[in-house]
């Protein structure tokens, strides 16, 4: 049986199915669900995502069934509709639109009209009455297809637009009259003949297959490349392609258009949220075009009718309808509807890009409905979504200039310097510049400076435009639709209220969460976690095996992570410790002492201060595990490199200028991360890491004798290749700490570890497992061994490697799984080869990103440790991993 690459859907029936999202798309399952389910769609057939496959294997040929099966379908369309495609009496128009299993909102490209010429389009004057209406659908398609299609840029016929209208001195396109539009569907067509040479096609089936062939193309154009690239969805997936027969919002102030979501896309509150245009077209409402209206009268500023207000009894079955999805699909729904002659039409549903605030709350919500398990909400939250949560807002205490204001697109605040074109925004974003993006209307095209700025500022377009919704998707700030201020790209600056000028380079804030846009930079402070976020995390925490530690090297940021859900620390960097200007002096003397005397009484000055450190530490922990690194960089990290910061220090310490200085280059070397640092310096210098060791067991001999805790230090000692290293360090270890735990009388449990940041270690850790009690993988300096790059240039070429698919991910950013991540397994499986007990967990960057957390469950891991404020990330990410879930690229 030869393949089926069409499936049909209209009048009630549909050869399709929701859960074919994989072969039809999102866009073409769910308009065969909802054929299916009886609502109003009009009919169409989606072309598989095979086909797309096929085409780009097969140099971009098609099936040779495929012309035939269209051909089947598409008189089925005319079957329902009773049009028939290209006849002039009576002509079928229908839409072709893009649809990949993964929501790419705006990345592909859309096609109207279709099946317009110069002769249907006097049929359709003759059946409509309205030669108005036929002449801006006719120009609108020629605009569309012209772009899509024949790659002739929009913005020629935009300003052929203005120039229209400019002359006859109306400012919106519905004052256009149909000569006006008939004279420009002309001008557009000599356009297209000048600009390619030829003729804008007159075949409607020449148009259509014109058309499937852009959709296909637009898989691979940029802006869907970089749009899946930032959200991990494979190029391999392919879109399909739905053919659909065309109702028209633009026949009239009967007719509207509009885009709706179940509930609040921002907040997630349970209100039914959206905007539309009457007499207009679909691309009018996200393009911002002209300002929407609000679908809800509650929704609305008083200002702008609702479609409540305006079409009473459209609103009353949209309402319907969209409670019937909610429930249907269990989840939050982005809509989008049509109304022609106060007939309601549905074009599409799907699940809703929301914030991550919205997302939290619609899960929790949903589960007190009865719609979903907690099973099920605690996998609606993509681990990454989080990172939004813990985005700051504004200080309520800081003073602020405001200059404008618009709709509140995109919660969270940011400030930058203003820049006017997406290629800005990343050339500075490279520069490690902030910057928020200014533009009249953001476009599919601006997708790579929309993720490199701090955030958005349009002045058109509503909560539903383009800026709108893949801000929200990429959790940036967003102030959309502030019509208060003119940008003038010319110029470089936007005028703002009361004539406030803000010229390119000038910094502002955002506040996405009022609309407010701020001259100047103004305080943050960090977003609390509560009510819905507590509960969802309860029962993430039900579900996951792994534990969550984290990375701190300060009581503060002990007491941040404890907030976070943190079972303890992964990861104290005593070094840290060192920096701090109290004790950087008495460092740097041990440093430079001349010999072991002189470094112990240096030593003896910093003692008390580390203990001190481990006390506050240990406090804030609470007798949860807390694993201490002893000193990792090479000793000259500590001491300052220029001439001037080498004479001060020489001042202040009164020894010579040019014995500083000789010692200075004396510990200089050519590789510094693979020379004298970590356990190599505790084989030479003994007495640094028995002061430490000192340090760390009394803090923990107190606060048990003195304050009752249960503390079992974790020791742990970096950079280890060889078990001998680790073994004479473990024998100086044991003997300090007996040493204290003798002196104080206590009984005191210690482990004694080490980091397992080196292939050779990984290789040998049945060995080196003979001496540890546990291991804490270090895949930042795995990652860098392994790979041979340095983290501190590959910067400069890695984002490359990654954009030519040469990598999938960063290694630093995601765990290399089949190269690093397989010396790490291998470590895991050597290490309880020879010690069964031995506790394993990792401690690298690694450990709060969501596929690396997901891989450490399987290979069977204890913990990740991660910063602060990625522990609740790290949380929810091994709840999915418990639960075989991952993040839904959906959301």
């Amino acid at each position: 049986m030869s393949t089926k690459y069409v499936y049909f859907f209209g009048n009630g029936e549909a050869d399709g199915r929701g859960e074919l999202k994989n072969l039809l798309g999102g866009k073409g399952a769910n308009l065969a669900e909802m054929t299916a389910i009886g609502l109003p769609v009009p009919p169409g057939f989606t072309i598989s995502t095979e086909v797309c496959t096929a085409f780009y294997k097969n140099d971009r040929n098609y099936p040779e069934c495929l012309p035939e099966e269209v051909a089947a379908n598409l008189r089925k369309i005319e079957a329902v509709i009773g049009n028939r495609f290209g006849d002039p009496a009576n002509p079928l128009l229908v839409s072709v639109r893009s649809g990949a299993r993964a929501s790419m909102p705006g990345m592909m490209d859309t096609i109207l009209n279709l099946g317009l010429n110069d002769d249907t389009v006097q049929g359709v004057i003759a059946k409509s009455g309205d030669a108005r209406f036929a002449y801006d659908a006719y120009r609108r398609f020629v605009q569309m297809y012209s772009d899509v299609v024949l790659d002739v840029k929009k913005d020629i016929f935009e300003h052929q637009m203005d120039e229209v209208k400019a002359k006859r001195g109306i400012k919106l396109d519905t004052d256009l009259t149909a000569d006006d539009l008939r004279q420009l569907v002309a001008t557009f067509k000599a356009t297209v003949l000048q600009q390619t040479g030829k003729p804008f096609p007159a075949d409607p089936s020449e148009q259509l297959w014109g058309a499937i062939g852009a959709v296909f193309g637009s898989w691979m154009n940029q802006r869907a490349i970089t749009y899946r690239r930032l959200n991990n969805i494979p190029a391999d997936w392919g879109t399909a392609v739905s053919v659909q027969a065309m109702v028209f919002g633009n026949m009239g102030d009967d007719c509207a258009t509009g885009v709706a979501f179940t509930r609040n896309p921002s907040t997630g509150e349970k209100i039914f949220y959206g905007e539309f245009l009457v007499n207009a077209q679909g691309e009018d409402v996200v393009a911002g075009i002209r300002t929407p209206q609000p679908v809800n009268k509650a929704e609305g500023d008083g200002i702008l009718p609702s479609l409540e207000e305006v079409m009473p009894d459209c609103y009353a079955q949209l309402i319907g309808i969209q409670g019937v999805l909610e429930k249907h699909y269990r989840d939050m729904q982005d809509i989008e509807f049509t109304i022609e002659k106060g007939k309601l039409y549905m074009l599409q549903t799907r699940n809703g890009k929301r914030t991550a605030a919205a997302a939290v709350r619609v899960a929790v919500e949903m589960v007190k409905e009865g719609l979903i398990s907690e099973k099920e909400a605690v996998l609606r939250v993509g681990p990454e979504q989080l990172d939004q949560l813990l985005h700051p807002s504004l200080d309520p205490k800081a003073k602020k200039e405001v200059i404008a204001k618009g709709l509140p697109a995109s919660p969270g605040a940011a400030s930058g310097e203003v820049v006017f074109s997406a290629d800005e925004a990343e050339s500075a974003a490279k520069l490690n510049r902030k910057v928020i993006l200014v533009r009249v209307e953001t476009s599919p095209e601006d997708i790579h400076g929309m993720n490199a700025a701090q955030g958005i500022l349009t002045a058109r377009g509503g909560m539903t435009s383009h800026a709108a919704v893949v801000a929200r998707g990429m959790g940036k700030c967003c102030v959309a639709g502030c019509s208060e201020i003119k940008v003038d790209y010319k110029a470089q600056s936007f005028v703002a209220r009361d004539g406030v000028v803000i010229k390119k380079g000038e910094v502002i804030t955002l506040d996405g969460s009022s609309g407010e846009v701020i001259k100047g930079a103004v305080a943050t402070v960090q977003t609390g976690l509560s009510g819905a976020f507590g509960e969802l995390m309860v029962w993430a925490d039900g579900f996951r095996r792994l534990k969550v530690r984290t990375n701190a090297d300060t009581p503060h940021d002990a007491k941040v992570a404890r907030e976070f859900g943190a079972e303890g620390i992964g990861l104290c960097r005593t070094e840290h410790m060192f920096f701090e200007a109290d004790r950087i002096m008495a460092v740097r003397e041990m440093i430079l002492a001349a010999d072991l005397d002189g470094r112990k009484l240096a030593l003896a000055k910093i003692l008390p201060m580390q203990k001190g450190d481990f006390l506050g530490i240990f406090r804030e922990m609470k007798g949860l595990p807390v694993t201490i690194r002893l000193l990792d960089p090479p000793l000259h990290e500590f001491l300052p490199h220029t001439d001037a910061e080498i004479e001060g220090l020489a001042k202040s310490m009164q020894v010579p200028f040019a014995t500083l200085k000789h010692k200075v280059e004396s510990l200089h070397e050519f590789n510094p991360m693979l020379g004298h640092r970590g356990c190599r310096l505790g084989i030479t210098y003994p007495e640094i890491y028995d002061m430490q060791v000192q340090a760390i067991m009394e803090a923990a001999c107190e606060l048990i004798k003195n304050e009752g805790y249960a503390i079992v230090p974790e020791i742990m000692i970096p950079l280890v290749a060889h078990v001998k290293e680790l073994a004479v360090l473990r024998a100086n270890a044991i003997r300090v700490c007996d040493e204290v735990i003798a002196r104080y009388g206590v009984k005191v449990e210690y482990l004694i570890g080490t980091m397992i940041e080196l292939p050779r270690a990984a290789l040998t850790a049945d060995q080196i497992a003979t001496e540890a009690e546990f291991f804490s993988f270090g895949t930042n300096d795995l990652t860098q061994t392994t790979f041979g790059l340095s983290r501190d240039d590959a910067g400069r070429f890695l984002p490359f490697y990654v954009e030519k698919d040469l990598f999938e991910d960063d290694p630093f950013v995601a765990l290399d799984q089949s190269g690093v991540g397989q010396l790490v397994e291998m470590g895991c499986v050597k290490g309880r080869a020879t010690r069964p007990e031995i506790k394993l967990g990792i401690c690298g960057e690694h450990g709060g990103e969501p596929s690396s957390v997901i891989f450490c469950h399987k290979i069977g891991l204890d913990y990740v440790s991660c910063s602060p404020f990625r522990v609740p990330i790290a949380r929810l990410a091994a709840a999915h991993a418990a639960l075989g879930g991952s993040e839904d690229r959906t959301k």
